[in-house]
């Protein structure tokens, strides 16, 4: 593979024991919804100042190895001057790019949905990829419901993961393949399991059949859990089902399973994280984070948009990594939420 020393080295940057990557490519409508919630505009400017607030949190570095980024991040500046993906790199924190372009219905396929994006996806990447990112991100999102996803949906999403995934390989860039089981629903944990595995099963065979190289990729899947309008389950249950479908999909190659939040609060998605170490401490893979909003979250609310907030901001988001990577290292316990500081 003619790019494959830089995707290693891109590997070895991303995949640490006890870091994670943050996710912050949030499209436009995305960002403004949380921007409203907390009565901030959803200008060029606010997101600016958001994504540089996030990039240049003091000793984020140590516990996040990637920071995935949304297409105009890539030429903003923080504050200081410095490019965003370069001030992500002083932290060591490797800057990544989503390239998906969003969900559309499958047509003739009642309940599944299909990610565009593929035309034109080499130009682009070799675009990023002088901007700055080193690695790239598409997701694929699944249904549950009475007859969704079907096997025709499942089998397309996988064909187009897979030719994202080959093409960043081609282009020097590692690929995050995000197959996300939603949790919206009232399914149960078995349904959610069932469903998760035949995705993976799929997946893999995709990836296989467009030979990707597994040691050169991540990937980023959804916990099992019951829908959420079924119940909450307990850490130790949401452990045990999540690595039974992997144990049984995902090939010991893939250095690092990155997992999604998927709607879980930042609280709940430490514990199951945590859970999982625990249960999972001999298994194969790297078991980490990509969270979006479960790492942001309580830092949104600490800025409010205001300029004299940005250190609190800071610090919640600091503590809100280091506690999920106590819990990357099954040391978490619920009590450190009530401790003030991130150290």
């Amino acid at each position: 593979m003619q790019y494959s020393t830089e995707l290693e080295n891109t590997i070895n940057d991303m995949v640490q024991k006890g870091r994670g990557i943050l996710a912050a490519d949030e499209s436009s409508p995305t960002i403004a919804k949380r921007l409203k919630a907390i009565n901030v505009e959803s200008s060029e400017e606010n997101r600016r100042i958001l994504r540089s607030l996030l990039v240049t949190t003091p000793g984020l570095g140590d516990y996040i190895s990637g920071i995935i980024l949304f297409e105009e991040t890539l030429d903003q500046k923080t504050d200081a001057g410095d490019n965003i993906p370069a001030a992500a790199w002083k932290q060591k924190i490797v800057p990544g790019i989503k390239v998906d372009k969003g969900k559309i219905p499958l047509a003739l396929s009642p309940g599944d949905l299909i990610t565009q994006g593929l035309d034109g996806l080499a130009e682009r990447l070799q675009t990023y990829k002088k901007q700055g990112a080193r690695f790239a991100k598409w997701r694929e999102v699944y249904n549950i419901d009475r007859h969704a996803p079907t096997r025709h949906g499942i089998e397309a999403n996988a064909e187009m993961l897979a030719r994202y995934a080959a093409a960043c390989q081609a282009e020097g860039l590692v690929p995050i393949v995000e197959p996300e089981v939603l949790m919206d629903g009232s399914h149960d944990i078995e349904r959610h399991a069932e469903v998760t595995e035949a995705v993976q099963h799929a997946v893999f065979h995709a990836l296989h059949r467009h030979h990707v190289a597994l040691e050169l990729m991540i990937l980023k899947p959804n916990m099992v859990l019951p829908g959420k309008d079924s119940r909450r389950a307990q850490p130790d249950e949401v452990a045990a089902a999540t690595l039974r479908v992997l144990k049984r999909t995902v090939p010991a190659a893939v250095p690092s399973i990155n997992f999604l939040s998927g709607g879980q609060g930042p609280e709940e998605a430490t514990e199951n994280l945590n859970a999982i170490n625990r249960l999972g401490s001999n298994a194969p893979w790297n078991l980490t984070i990509s969270y979006g909003r479960a790492l942001q979250q309580t830092a949104l609310h600490a800025w409010m948009g205001k300029t004299e907030n940005i250190a609190a901001a800071q610090q919640a988001l600091l503590k809100r990594a280091r506690l999920n990577h106590l819990a990357m290292l099954g040391e978490y316990e619920a009590g450190m939420e009530n401790k003030q500081s991130a150290g």
